[in-house]
């Protein structure tokens, strides 16, 4: 499914903030507040909008250390066991299989670089890990949370 414009822009709004009411949206797009809520309620009906959360700073929680892995599997190593077996550290934020020569590539927030070793040697061991490669973030450029046409 494609998202028109006045759709895209209802859709970031939403994405800036989950709490904004129909009405405020409204005045921003250019409709009323009913014709916003329908809209919002075709998309989750489209599985365009998935769902409405809360975007917390990780070091908020503690998470002051960020990095990326790169995981090189044994061979015949399905996404299905990749995903399955990296599902079970809260401390990744986001897995993807990848094109190049890493299978997956994840991203980890922990506590301090101990934390993030710690992380680092318990994939590393994973059975279907024949090796890893990181790199440790020094400072975050651009997050987006939201894509398409900023509102206005």
């Amino acid at each position: 499914m494609r998202l028109n414009d006045l759709d895209e822009r209802i859709v970031h709004a939403l994405a800036e903030d989950a709490r904004r009411s129909y009405a405020d949206i409204g005045a921003l797009v250019g409709l009323s507040a009913p014709a916003v809520k329908r809209r919002v309620d075709r998309l989750r009906d489209q599985g365009a909008i998935t769902a409405f959360t809360v975007r917390v700073d990780p070091s908020a929680l503690g998470w002051e250390t960020e990095g990326f892995i790169e995981i090189f599997c044994s061979r015949n190593t399905s996404p299905e066991a990749i995903r399955k077996g990296l599902s079970r550290y809260p401390e990744i934020a986001a897995a993807s299989t990848v094109t190049g020569e890493a299978d997956a590539v994840v991203q980890v927030f922990a506590a301090d670089m101990r934390h993030f070793e710690q992380v680092l040697e318990r994939i590393a061991s994973e059975p279907y890990v024949e090796r890893t490669k990181s790199v440790l973030v020094l400072s975050p450029l651009v997050r987006r949370y939201a894509w398409g046409a900023p509102v206005d």
